[in-house]
C-alpha cells in the first residue's frame, strides 16, 4: 500500500519476477484502511499463485481465502492475529539475515481452524524498528520450499518498497499541493505506469549486461533524468513517422531491437554513487485541536452541506 497524503491510498500488486506492477486498487479515502479493499485484491487471487505481502495483510479470514482458492501465501505475522502453535521452535538453518525457525500453527478462522507454517528469522540486526525478529505465516509444502527459502521470499517483498521510492522520488508521482483526490490517484497511477517502463529498460539491460550488475550499480535518478532530458529533443529531430514501424513488430522482433541498442549503452554515465549517512529526522509537530482528515472526507461535508441549505 501506499497512500498518497490525505487525497488517497493504493494497492499496488508487484510482479516479482519481471518486477512490473500488474495492477492497481485505488481509494479515494487517504484515512481508509487496505483491510477495506481486501475482497478486491482476493478477487485476482488464481491457483498455485505465491502472494507476499506485509504484515497489514495478516488477518485469518485473508490467509484462509487465499488456501482455499488453492493458493499460496508468504505474509508477515500481525501482533493482533493469535494461534495455536504445534510444538516448539526447530532451527532450520542460517539465511542472509540471521536463524531460521520453523513450526507448525494453528489459525482459527469463523468458528473452524486450518493449519500453516510459522517461520521465525532471529536478526543477526535490528530492523528499522528496532525488531530482532521475523515472523511469517505460510502454508507453502516444506517439500516445495524450506523455512530459508521462504524467509528469502519475504525478504524480497523490499522491492515493493523500492519501487515506491522510485516513483515518489524519481517521478514525483505524488502531487504536492492539495488536490482532487481522483486527481492525485490519477497522477500517481501515471507515474507506476512510468515505472513500468523503467523496469522493462532495466530488464533489457540486465539480459545483455547482467542482472547483478543492474540491479547494484545502476541508478534509476540518472537513469530518469537522462531519458527526461533527451525524450523532447529527441521527438523533434525524429519525426514520429519514424516511430510508426515499431507498431508492427512482434515482441520477439521488439525484444531482439531492444538488446541490440542495450549493447550500445555506456552504463558509466548510470552508476550510483554512495551516499553519507542519513540524518536522523526531527519529530513530526502533531497539533491536538486540529486533526487530521482526508480530502475525500471534507469534499462529502461540503457536498452534504450544500444539500441541506433549503
Amino acid at each position: 500500500m501506499q497512500p498518497n497524503h490525505y487525497q488517497g491510498i493504493t494497492i499496488a500488486i508487484l510482479d516479482p519476477g519481471t518486477k512490473l506492477v500488474v495492477d492497481v486498487i485505488p481509494c479515494e479515502d487517504g484515512h481508509s484502511q487496505e483491510r477495506s479493499k481486501f475482497h478486491q485484491v482476493l478477487a485476482q487471487v488464481q491457483p498455485q499463485q505465491v502472494w507476499i505481502a506485509d504484515r497489514n495483510f495478516c488477518t485469518a479470514g485473508f490467509l484462509h481465502t487465499i488456501a482455499k482458492l488453492g493458493a499460496f501465501f508468504v505474509i508477515r505475522q500481525h501482533g493482533g492475529l493469535g494461534y495455536q502453535p504445534f510444538g516448539e521452535l526447530q532451527p532450520v538453518g542460517l539465511c542472509q539475515t540471521g536463524t531460521v525457525f520453523e513450526q507448525q500453527v494453528e489459525i482459527v478462522h469463523e468458528g473452524g481452524t486450518f493449519r500453516c507454517r510459522r517461520i521465525v528469522v532471529k536478526l543477526t540486526r535490528p530492523t528499522r524498528d528496532q525488531e530482532w525478529e521475523i515472523a511469517i505465516f505460510t502454508n507453502l509444502p516444506p517439500t516445495d520450499a524450506d523455512g530459508i527459502l521462504v524467509a528469502q521470499l519475504y525478504q524480497g517483498r523490499w522491492s515493493v518498497e523500492t519501487l515506491f521510492q522510485t516513483v515518489t522520488q524519481n517521478f514525483h508521482g505524488e502531487i504536492e499541493t492539495l488536490a482532487y483526490p481522483k486527481a492525485a490517484l490519477f497522477s500517481y497511477c501515471m507515474a507506476l505506469s512510468a515505472y513500468n517502463l523503467l523496469a522493462t529498460l532495466k530488464a533489457v539491460l540486465g539480459s545483455v549486461h547482467g542482472v547483478d550488475k543492474i540491479d547494484i550499480g545502476l541508478s534509476d535518478f540518472y537513469l530518469v533524468d537522462d531519458i527526461h532530458s533527451i525524450y523532447r529533443g529527441m521527438m523533434i529531430a525524429i519525426p514520429p513517422v519514424h516511430w510508426q514501424f515499431f507498431e508492427e513488430f512482434t515482441d520477439i522482433q521488439m525484444v531482439d531491437v531492444l538488446q541490440h541498442l542495450a549493447t550500445k549503452v555506456h552504463l558509466k554515465s548510470f552508476r550510483k554513487h554512495p551516499r553519507s549517512p542519513k540524518k536522523k529526522r526531527p519529530p513530526l509537530s502533531v497539533d491536538g485541536k486540529h486533526s487530521h482528515c482526508s480530502t475525500t472526507r471534507k469534499l462529502k461535508q461540503y457536498k452534504a452541506s450544500l444539500d441541506a441549505i433549503p
